[in-house]
Order: C-alpha cells, then structure tokens, then sequence
C-alpha cells in the first residue's frame, strides 16, 4: 500500500537494520536509561524502559525533585501459557535476583519482571533463554505471545491440538532478524557489531518496516471462551467433531485499545471470516498478516490495529483481499457460537488417572504479602513435585499432572501458604482481572492492580445482599483506555478516566461475545460500589430467567438503567 506519509515510528523501523537501533551502543554506556528511539526497538526484544511513578512526586532534603528511578519490564513469550517447573522458579529466581521481588502473570499467559535495571537487562534476557524460553517479539510491532485455552485435558486430543496451532502460529510469525541473538545472546565482543558490516537477513512475512502495530493470535473453543477470541486481531475457534479439531473458524479485526478523546478509535468485536483446516490455517494467517502489512495505517498510529482495516473495508472487501493473498477461495465459516467460559479453578480430572488443580492468583501477582505468601508457596510446591504448570488468561496457575495421592498434602501446603481454596473465593474474585498501572506502566491514568482487591472487598457485601454472591459477574479493570484487562467486555468494565475516577462500562458478558456501553463516565474509585448497588438489585428484580448481569444492562440499555435507579437521563458523556 503506497502511503504519502509515514509516521516516525514507521521511519525508525525501516532504518533500524532490523531492529537493532542504538541499543548495542546504549547498553555498553552506564546512563541508568535508553534514548526515546532505542526504547522503541527494546519493545522488539521484549522489554519496556518504565520508571516508579511513586517516585516522581517525592522530593530530595533541599525540595528538588528526585531523579525517575528508571528500570525495565521484561515480559516472557509462553505460548499458551505452558511452562514447565524449572522455568517457572527460574522466573521466580530472577524476580528475587534481578527484579523488584515479585513475578507477574500477565493477561496474555506470558510472565512479567518488573523492576529489572538496564545493567542487569543482558544477564536476565540471557537467563531466560537459557531455559529455553524467549523474550523476542513479546512486544513490538510483529505477533505478540499467542494465547490458547491452557487445561491440560487427556482423555481426548483437542486441547493439544488447540495448544499445537498457538505453538506453530508461534513459531511461524516470530521475526527473522537475527538482532535479538546479537543483542542478547553473544559474548561481549558479539555486541559490538560492525555497522559497516550489516547484512540483512529476508522477513518475507514482516519486510522492511515489521507491521503497522502489534498483533494478537488466540486460539479457543466454543464452549470456553477464556482467551476472549473476538478480541485478538485474529481469533481462532475450534470446530470439534468426534473430539477432533476439524479446522478452526477464523475471526479478524477484534481489539480493545481506544483514546477516548479520539471518535476515531473504539474497542471492536473481530468479525468471523472464513472456516481453515488445520492444514491450511497457518497459510490463511499468513495471508491475513500479509494484508495488514500491505494495507494498515502507516501515518497514524491511533488507526493501525487491523480491526480498523476491517471498519473501514467491511469483511467482503477484506475477505476478497485475503483470497488475493492466500491465492484461492476461502468458504464461510461454520456455525459455532461461543456458549460459555471457565477460569479453570480448583480440583479437575485430567483424563489419564492424574488431577490438575487451578490456583487463583489475584490480578497475576505472584508476591509474598503478609499472610498469604504466593510466591514462596508456588516455589515449595514446584520444587517438591516438579509439575508442569500452566498460566491461565485470567492471571492465574494451573498445577497439572498432580498424582491422587500428592492431592491432601498440596491442599496442605496451599493452606500453610495462606493460597485460598477455590470453596473461599467469591465468583466475583475468581473472574475479576486488573491491569499493573501504576506504579509503573507510563501510560496509567490511575490506579487498578492496587485497588481492585480492596474494591471487590467492597463489592462482595453488596453483591450478597441482593442474593448474587453465587452469580458469575465479571469485574474487570484497567488504568487507562488502552483495555489490556479487556475491560470493555466484561459485565462490568472499569477503565481510569482521571487520577482516582473511573467510567463504568455495563452490558459485556463472561463470554466475551459482546461489548459493553458506557454508563456512568468519571466516577470516584469509592462510589462505584454505591452506583452498581441499585442496579444489580434491579436486576435481581428484573431478570428474565438464567439472564446474566450484562445480558439484563444490554437488554434495558443505558438510558432505561439511569431512569430505574433514579437519576437524571440528561447525564452528559464526557469525550
């Protein structure tokens, strides 16, 4: 696609030498921080330079500001979130050593190190592959850690066949560059390349310039949405016959990131466009990545995300374009709706004589606070039986392959630790998922990860008193409108609007197949729960059968909802 402007990111991508940038120069000075573009090109091997935003507004003995405490996130590609004992209390180790002590499951099954200094950068990337994981393309503009429902059922193939294709789409999309070797995983001497002696290697899925943004692959299955398919710019839904993956739906242009202040960026559903089999899905991908490599928005960075190039085409023309691509015609794809979601916790049959227990870890972090020691509890229970684990997308840890007789004396060392079990958890807790903000995401408007333990604390009494305390209503909540907790499709979506203040999105669903309205914009974190309260009793009131929580806000709409609860219908949406 011919652009008549490229945006400066677009420029410094073409002129990187493919992804290499300043960093091998930067990473030999002894400045505590990256220059603007090299942080552009740390994204590719995995990293975000951040600083403690607590710390910016502390001040030195003679009132002058304090210097950001610059650090790096460092975020883990784990394919469908599978993840073996040595590598998790690798994971564990490096936080302890390297980080700021804690670990973080992320809300794409990868893990997180926060805290990570740059002189400390080469050692944790090089520890991390050294057990044969990877931190390349975790960010930047390329596909980012491919997500797949995690249980690990075996008495029939379909969950390996779902976690086989994330691992292929891993595999296949992950960039040519042989930058992040250089960068990462040479001696010292092997950094300092020779700019005169760049040779560039072909990227015949990404060119010159990667793509215009990130990209997202996930894959599921109709009866378990847990990886909220229609979100990921491409989604695949398993179509199972005879407990055989037969093919996958393919669905394109979902995505939640917006900038409220700009009507011309949304959350948006994906759009089901063609049916694959399993032979021939990875080429339908490709074709797709090709599309959106040829065809987004280069000159503006708010409009890239494929989803837009399916608003503004329609799925005919953009169907029509892959068919181009792919090289033949591509079917409709088969009726399948998604009709349910687990988030995998507590005690389940495996299917082989084991069992595999899900382990809730509240909004992903795995820390030790006060009582309840999450992270010295997973380190006993892994180094004592050594099992496969994997990370799930609702933050949390599933234990597989636990033998029946291992089961009391886990319970026994969950219990110890202060880890609840799932019996002591609300619904409401086990499906709320909260983004890091601050204090260290740059983006951050306000608060989520640290309030939203408090705030289900407030909101599980109100939800008992309207007799919901067993409904399955999920609570979700990010710190800026970018939606990395999908917030926009939850029942109750909480997205930072300003320091404190949140707007209420209602009428999303569990299932992930439907996005939420704005409700109330700008609301105080401590009168949320007051402004559900009367709400979620009208729908105790007016609920129409088995109806969910975000089926009634849907059916009733905003306007109707205000008027029920008694306030004015003349409430102004701030832009």
């Amino acid at each position: 696609m011919s652009q008549t402007t490229l945006s400066k990111i677009e420029l410094l991508k073409q002129g990187s030498r493919q992804l290499r940038g300043t960093l091998a120069e930067e990473l030999q000075n002894e400045r505590p921080d990256f220059s603007g573009d090299a942080i552009q090109m740390l994204k590719y091997h995995g990293s975000y330079q951040q600083d403690d935003r607590d710390v910016r507004k502390q001040k030195n003995a003679d009132g002058t500001k304090k210097q950001k405490a610059y650090s790096c996130l460092i975020r883990t590609v784990v394919p469908g979130g599978k993840v073996t004992a040595e590598q998790f209390l690798a994971e564990l180790d490096l936080c302890d050593r390297l980080g700021n002590g804690t670990l973080r499951i992320t809300t794409r099954q990868g893990f997180q190190l926060h805290g990570v200094l740059k002189s400390d950068l080469k050692e944790t990337i090089r520890t991390i592959n050294q057990i044969k994981l990877s931190t390349y393309a975790a960010c930047g503009d390329v596909s980012r850690n491919v997500m797949c429902c995690p249980v690990p059922y075996k008495n029939n193939p379909v969950r390996e066949q779902m976690q086989g294709v994330a691992r292929q789409i891993s595999v296949h999309f992950r960039p040519q560059s042989s930058s992040y070797y250089e960068l990462w995983l040479t001696d010292e001497e092997g950094n300092k390349e020779n700019h005169a002696e760049f040779q560039p290697v072909a990227e015949p899925i990404y060119g010159e310039r990667y793509l215009p943004r990130k990209f997202k692959f996930g894959v599921a299955e109709p009866t378990d949405n847990c990886i909220d398919v229609y979100t990921q710019d491409v989604g695949l839904l398993a179509i199972i016959e005879a407990d055989q993956v037969v093919g996958y739906n393919v669905i394109v242009g979902g995505g939640m990131g917006n900038t409220p202040s700009a009507d011309k960026t949304f959350p948006r559903l994906g759009d089901e466009l063609t049916f694959a089999t399993p032979e021939n899905v990875i080429a339908v991908c490709e074709a797709i990545v090709k599309v959106q490599r040829d065809f987004g928005n280069r000159d503006d960075r708010k409009r890239a995300r494929l989803k837009y190039v399916l608003h503004d085409w329609g799925v005919a023309k953009f169907k029509a374009k892959v068919e181009e691509y792919y090289g033949e015609p591509l079917p409709e794809p088969r009726h399948a709706p998604v009709t349910g979601i687990d988030d995998h916790l507590g005690w389940h049959v495996q299917g082989d004589g084991k069992l595999f227990y899900g382990i809730n870890i509240e909004n992903g972090r795995v820390a030790d606070v006060d009582q309840v020691r999450i992270k010295s509890g997973l380190r006993a229970i892994l180094q004592r039986y050594g099992m496969e684990t994997r990370l799930t997308p609702l933050q949390s840890v599933i234990l597989c392959d636990v033998d029946p007789k291992d089961r009391r004396d886990i319970e026994t060392l969950l219990q110890e630790y202060g880890m609840k079990s799932v019996d002591e958890l609300s619904l409401a807790r086990r499906f709320a998922v909260a983004c890091p903000a601050l204090p260290t995401c740059g983006l951050a408007i306000t608060e989520s990860e640290r309030v939203m333990p408090q705030l289900i604390d407030q909101l599980e009494p109100v939800l008992a008193e309207h007799g919901l305390a067993e409904s399955q209503i999920s609570i979700r909540m990010t710190g800026c409108p970018n939606g990395c907790a999908r917030p926009y499709m939850a029942d109750i979506g909480l997205v930072g609007k300003s320091v404190g203040k949140y707007t209420i999105y209602l009428g999303g669903n569990p299932q992930g197949t439907r996005i939420g309205f704005v409700y109330q914009e700008a609301t105080p974190l401590a009168e949320i729960p007051a402004q559900l309260s009367p709400l979620l009793a009208r729908y105790t009131a007016e609920k129409e059968g088995e109806e969910g929580f975000g089926d009634y806000c849907a059916r009733i709409g905003r306007d109707a909802l205000l008027a029920k609860v008694g306030q004015s219908e003349a409430v102004t949406l701030q832009n």
